[in-house]
């Protein structure tokens, strides 16, 4: 019975020409081969399983036959190259007796080549034992580093180093090697099922030709299906996210709940779900934009139903989706009830378009009360006529559209009129009408505004305030020292809010009403005992007399 041999070792590549997915890597190391450049010093860092180990070994094979057309490229470097694991060899001693080695010359052949595999594991002892000899090694000496973990290395070893950034390799280069594979081993494989083990493998060659043997020895007749492999990899069916998709759209949470407790019937964790369910909708949210659509990795086959469902799916609820599902991701393990947890992330996502729809048509409405305002007699009263001559008498307005007039000593309901006066043209009185509108509209906007991020008391003072208008100039009568304030406070983001948004450059002109500060309220002891004092001067003296303090 023949030995059989994991495909991972069968394939390894035997020159830089076969190497899968590190071109820019074998390039360079070719070209510095050719043009006699050659570092004696390297650190190829990367992903498990990219091809680290197998370019160092053929580069130390490589740079005892390139150029020398005395050597047989066929003979046998074994004894010029030598390897050693820094995950079980990381002492002072072992880099001692390293040393002790690289004194001697090659017998054959123009280099000694040393590959420290895993160096990170080196102790920070055996690291500066090395520095010397790393730094200035014999002519015939090549020092080839590899790391997943480049930054535990430290410092004054990566400055001696020429580093080689391995890369992931992407999962259509797996798919690729995957199919020759097949072919040389009269396999039948669904590219389908080849392309969900490249994903699986996340970069790395060698997990994807680990995962590829086990799946050829649990498949009947060597044919590797979609079904066995997520079966056999314990992974969740991608229909489940088609599916629970459109309910979603549908905002139909209770198809959805039904879809996820048959996922957790089956055995796979509910956090595992939230993820596939989060990389679903990226997927269909990147496929949208035709500038993007190559970021998503799947076949052809599953691009056309991403594209499908993408088309009746607007980004608002897919970026929000994400945002949900992201945000009940992060605090999963928080929860008492994960089950639960999950289940409201969905009930949520349902809802999005519900929202959505809302939010829109709140927004029509607001325009339309916009274009409306100053037409409409019934929302915008016009201002009454007043005597030109009266400087008690001024017409004021409080937003929401209630009309009243100001007196310096009293306020009444209804303006004093002249009738024996001049009365204001109407197309003046329209004009002032219009400017009042619209400023009632903007301030009552904005205080709209800041009542949704919570500031109450803002919003009732811009609600009850007092305007008037004269030309670009918005008089604003304030009749309390907290509401003048409060207002001080809000003054100028009030104003670039209403100068960008009206067709003029107004200005603000705070008007205190004295009277009404004159009517104070008394609260304190102290303002009790004083404003009696003013009643009657006697009363310190009465006090005095009688030994009487104010407590």
């Amino acid at each position: 019975m023949e030995q059989f041999l994991v495909s991972a070792r069968k394939y390894r590549p035997s020159n830089f020409e076969t190497v899968i997915g590190q071109n820019h890597i074998t390039e360079t190391l070719l070209n510095e081969i050719k043009q006699n450049r050659l570092a004696q010093s390297f650190l190829f860092t990367g992903p498990r399983g990219v091809g680290k180990t197998t370019c160092a070994r053929i580069l130390a094979k490589v740079v005892n036959t390139m150029n020398d057309s005395n050597i047989d490229p066929n003979y046998d470097f074994s004894y010029n190259i030598f390897e050693l694991d820094a995950a079980s060899n990381n002492s002072v001693d072992d880099i001692r007796h390293l040393v002790e080695q690289v004194r001697i010359p090659p017998q054959v052949g123009k280099y000694k080549v040393y590959i420290i595999d895993e160096v990170h594991m080196l102790s920070n002892s055996a690291f500066n034992a090395f520095l010397k000899t790393l730094e200035e090694p014999p002519p015939y000496a090549i020092f080839i580093l590899a790391t997943t973990e480049r930054h535990k290395i430290i410092p004054t070893i990566l400055s001696r180093c020429q580093i080689f950034n391995f890369k992931r390799i992407t999962p259509r280069e797996i798919v690729s090697q995957l199919k020759t594979i097949c072919s040389n081993e009269n396999i039948t494989a669904e590219e389908q099922a080849l392309h969900v083990i490249a994903l699986r493998a996340d970069g790395g060659m060698r997990d994807a030709l680990s995962m590829f043997d086990q799946m050829v020895s649990f498949s009947k007749n060597k044919e590797i299906t979609y079904e066995e492999v997520i079966k056999n990899l314990n992974l969740l069916n991608q229909s489940y996210f088609f599916k629970i998709t459109e309910s979603l759209i549908l905002a139909d949470y209770g198809k959805a709940l039904i879809i996820f407790d048959e996922i957790i019937s089956n055995g796979f964790d509910a956090q595992y779900f939230l993820n596939g369910l989060t990389s679903h909708f990226r997927d269909l949210l990147v496929i949208k934009n035709t500038n993007t659509e190559y970021l998503i990795s799947t076949t052809e086959q599953s691009a056309e139903a991403y594209k499908k469902q993408a088309t009746s799916i607007s980004e608002g609820f897919l970026i929000n989706a994400i945002n949900i599902a992201d945000q009940y991701d992060q605090s999963y393990k928080a929860s008492n009830n994960q089950r639960l947890h999950v289940e409201l992330s969905l009930i949520k996502i349902a809802n999005i378009n519900n929202t959505i729809n809302m939010l829109e048509e709140l927004k029509k409405k607001r325009v339309e009360l916009r274009n409306n305002a100053g037409s409409d007699s019934e929302i915008n009263p016009a201002p009454k006529q007043t005597t030109a001559s009266d400087n008690n008498i001024a017409p004021t307005f409080r937003i929401g559209n209630f009309k009243q007039t100001i007196n310096k000593s009293e306020i009444v309901n209804e303006p004093q009129v002249n009738k024996n006066e001049e009365n204001i043209s109407n197309e003046e009185s329209i004009k002032y009408n219009d400017s009042i509108s619209e400023i009632e509209n903007l301030i009552l906007e904005y205080a709209n505004e800041v009542k949704k991020i919570g500031s109450h008391f803002t919003f009732t003072l811009l609600k009850n305030l007092k305007i008037e208008i004269v030309e670009n100039n918005i008089k604003i009568i304030i009749t309390n020292t907290r509401d003048l304030s409060e207002f001080d406070r809000i003054k100028m983001a009030l104003l670039n809010f209403i100068n960008t948004k009206s067709s003029k450059e107004y200005s603000f002109e705070i008007v205190f009403d004295k009277i009404q500060t004159e009517s104070k309220i008394i609260y304190t002891n102290k303002e009790k005992f004083q404003y009696l004092i003013e009643q009657n001067k006697f009363l310190p003296k009465f006090c005095s007399e009688l030994g009487l303090d104010l407590e």
